[in-house]
């Protein structure tokens, strides 16, 4: 019997402006977050579940959780790998890994986030289980039996 997944993943890539350097011309940490949203963007919209889905499913999924680790720079002119790795749970949360390579394939960040459900038609009310339209994506990418 083929065990199911427990993560999917996808991989983009992005070149590194001259706006998102400090004076060092290296990327500035803050910069990093902002290239997991490229990546979480990229994976959604290759997977099915992007932001536009969810919102038109009445939905919201903001981020209650960020963290990063920086192991080396990037520099201006750079292009960098996103490696989005969708991270399955039972909760109603959507947990996502990073992993960003320099040009040379050397790892230079790594990171997670934690995104919640919250209804987006009504109050802004907080999904305590997995919206129908996630457990569907879920079976459909082959995370849970149909």
């Amino acid at each position: 019997m083929r065990s199911k997944p427990k993560e999917i993943e996808h991989t983009s890539k992005v070149r590194v402006r001259f706006v998102e350097t400090d004076p060092l011309g290296i990327v500035w940490h803050g910069n990093y977050i902002q290239y997991f949203e490229d990546g979480r963007e990229n994976f959604g919209r290759h997977h099915g579940i992007s932001y536009l889905d969810q919102k038109e499913y009445g939905f919201a999924t903001p981020i209650i959780e960020s963290k990063t680790k920086h192991k080396r720079p990037l520099k201006y002119g750079d292009v960098a790998t996103i490696k989005t790795i969708f991270v399955d749970s039972s909760a109603a949360k959507m947990i996502f890994r990073y992993e960003i390579y320099n040009q040379e394939n050397e790892l230079v960040c790594t990171g997670e986030t934690v995104q919640v459900f919250v209804d987006n038609i009504g109050q802004g009310e907080l999904w305590l289980t997995p919206p129908d339209f996630f457990t569907d994506w879920k079976k459909k990418v082959g995370l849970l039996d149909e």
